[in-house]
């Protein structure tokens, strides 16, 4: 079984930063591709950034130039920098792994959930 903790959200003004981080535990072999999504209540559950294993990243448009996205593949673990924060930037952010190929023979899923970290941006 895979799992996904997320830390680092909290309250900040805005023009802040915060520094999420999440790390993925148990009997993974690799992770193509590791990431973050942020949802508000009443809405989906949108994308944000993401990485490949081999460093390739994306970004939703209304992040790119505030957020960094990067990853240790050897801990495997996921961050996102977060500078100059907005309120419309608050949200329960989740990290998100896909194509996770396990250590196992057993079979399971290829895309795994964080529980989500709460940001509020607000003065």
């Amino acid at each position: 079984q895979v799992h996904l903790v997320e830390s680092g959200g909290g309250l900040v003004q805005p023009g802040g930063s915060l520094r999420l981080s999440c790390a993925a535990s148990g009997s993974i072999s690799s992770i193509n591709y590791m990431g973050w999504y942020r949802q508000v209540p009443g809405k989906e559950r949108d994308f944000v950034a993401s990485m490949g294993r081999e460093g390739s990243t994306n970004y939703k448009m209304s992040v790119k130039g505030r957020f960094t996205i990067s990853r240790d593949n050897a801990k495997n673990m996921v961050y996102l920098q977060m500078n100059s924060l907005k309120p419309e930037d608050t949200a329960v952010y989740y990290c998100h792994c896909f194509g996770v190929v396990l250590s196992s023979a057993s079979s399971g899923p290829h895309e795994y959930w964080g529980q989500g970290t709460q940001v509020t941006v607000s003065s």
